[in-house]
């Protein structure tokens, strides 16, 4: 590792250094006015960095870290704002099931893909933080992105949040826990054990209506920048793939604390 740190350090980071001191204002912040310089003092400035960072690497890493660091914060406070703006787009229940505590004081909101696997491996992980954190409200946003099975298990499950909203869980569990290629064929196969009427189900997932909603849908995870499944909406904070239980946990309570300051 330092073996690159010295490379890098002898060839870009003196040339950065020296231009993005000269970039600044006239007087840096350690007082030395580098506009005031001659070349041959910028050239001397510049070798002195270069020699310091080859007897020094370490900096280099320090610096990389504090770096990578600093953006992944920017980036975080960027999706927090992002998130907060399209906040009621994303709670609304019109076409998304409700399930955990409607009162909770913090607000999970899930994509998923009924052909993901790594949705169906979180499924009984959220399952179980509902039930070890009875304050938290869970709100479940079809986001079929796995192909033209997908969308059509993804239309099922929402005309059949709509038709019947008190047999959505059981669908929900019964289409995460097929094993297996989950088709077209089958998702309606599971609907109808469930208890649909499927003439009527196939009517509304085929409808402009339940299009619209799936395209409303597409457009937050545009804006939202969520390329996968399963993601998670914590709060004001995305969290991009399947968390274990009590790191989940442990990310819902860190969004409980941030909503309080």
């Amino acid at each position: 590792m330092f073996a690159t740190a010295r490379r890098f350090a002898a060839t870009a980071l003196p040339a950065l250094a020296l231009s993005a001191a000269l970039a600044s204002s006239p007087r840096a912040e350690s007082g030395i006015d580098f506009s005031a310089m001659s070349d041959a003092e910028r050239q001397a400035f510049g070798e002195a960095v270069r020699q310091f960072l080859l007897d020094n690497p370490e900096t280099v890493y320090d610096a990389l870290q504090a770096l990578q660091i600093r953006r992944e914060a920017e980036q975080e406070e960027a999706e927090r704002a992002v998130v907060a703006q399209y906040l009621g787009a994303l709670h609304d229940t019109s076409y998304a099931w409700e399930g955990g505590n409607p009162e909770g004081d913090i607000t999970v909101v899930e994509f998923l893909d009924y052909r993901c696997g790594f949705c169906k491996r979180a499924h009984p992980a959220v399952k179980e933080v509902l039930e070890r954190d009875p304050n938290v409200r869970l709100i479940v946003r079809e986001f079929p992105i796995l192909g033209p099975e997908s969308v059509a298990a993804g239309r099922m499950a929402m005309a059949g949040y709509r038709l019947e909203p008190e047999l959505y869980p059981q669908l929900n569990d019964a289409l995460m826990s097929h094993e297996g290629a989950l088709t077209e064929t089958m998702a309606y196969r599971i609907a109808d054990g469930v208890g649909y009427d499927i003439a009527e189900l196939k009517s509304l997932a085929n409808s402009d209506e339940i299009a619209r909603e799936i395209d409303k849908t597409y457009q937050l995870a545009e804006v939202l920048e969520i390329q996968g499944t399963p993601t998670f909406i914590v709060g004001n904070q995305i969290v991009r793939g399947f968390q274990p239980v009590d790191e989940f946990l442990q990310t819902i309570a860190g969004a409980r604390r941030t909503a309080s300051n």
